[in-house]
């Protein structure tokens, strides 16, 4: 084993003390640069659906498309946790079912961990994934496989009812054994308040500044998925636009017969 892979305990150990960084991969180059610059942690995310594969939500994609995005990534990292999102329908039918699928992340595809989506629905099921010796990340806020339940994709925890609700799941997620929780689309304040009433981390994708630490999906911060981003989002650089000038000279070239050139044959 690596003696510097990261592990369950590394990432705990890191509340209070240190900000952990987290974002997506879904391929072994943008996965070994991530690794390389040193994330904590790498998500295979389920928004490979929407940000890769063209679909309009992270609904359309199944437990063995998610196995090959999984093992593509971990052939890129060394270092960082690697954790596989359980897609839709892969642990909401039974607790049975959510095992087996937790463990093919773990024996297909060399994952550490698994993230769940909700909060106290799935608390025997994520007990029972656990006490199996798979550990468990947990997220809860703006909860993406639920937003037909929601009516869109809209902050969460705004209204009394659902912040009480938010604050119950955290704690329940806790006492579950979930090592740390993502909160997603939720006031700055009720996040603050959160982390601050759990012992383990949170990692906050668009909760605001006071999260244990934060992830964020790689294409959107490098500028690849197309416009609207959500608020919470900064695009670091424009990559699509680079690639499209590229591409155009590419282009260009090959119809005015610049290239190939002399160098680049045999």
């Amino acid at each position: 084993m690596n003696k510097n892979k990261l592990t369950v305990p590394d990432i705990i150990k890191k509340k209070g003390r240190e900000k952990i960084t987290a974002i997506t991969a879904y391929d072994s180059l943008i996965a070994g640069i991530e690794d390389k610059i040193g994330f904590d942690i790498i998500l295979v995310g389920d928004s490979v659906s929407n940000t890769l594969l063209g679909y309009e939500d992270t609904l359309r994609i199944g437990m063995d498309e998610m196995i090959i995005f999984a093992k593509a990534v971990s052939k890129g990292v060394k270092r960082a946790l690697l954790i596989g999102d359980m897609p839709f329908m892969s642990y909401q039918i039974s607790k049975e079912l959510a095992l087996k699928n937790a463990a093919r992340f773990i024996s297909e595809s060399y994952m550490d961990a698994v993230k769940i989506e909700g909060g106290q629905e799935f608390k025997d099921t994520i007990e029972f994934i656990i006490k199996s010796g798979i550990p468990v990340l947990g997220h809860i806020g703006l909860t993406p496989q639920f937003y037909l339940s929601f009516g869109g994709y809209r902050v969460r925890g705004k209204k009394e009812k659902e912040r009480k609700k938010l604050l119950e799941d955290a704690k329940i997620l806790e006492e579950s054994g979930v090592f740390a929780i993502v909160l997603e689309g939720m006031p700055e304040d009720l996040a603050k308040e959160i982390t601050e009433n759990v012992s383990i981390p949170t990692i906050g994708i668009g909760a605001g500044r006071f999260c244990d630490g934060q992830i964020i999906v790689v294409y959107d911060i490098l500028g690849l998925t197309p416009e609207p981003h959500p608020k919470f989002v900064k695009k670091y650089i424009n990559l699509r636009e680079l690639i499209e000038k590229a591409l155009l000279e590419y282009k260009t070239e090959v119809m005015e017969g610049k290239y190939p050139e002399e160098k680049h044959i045999y």
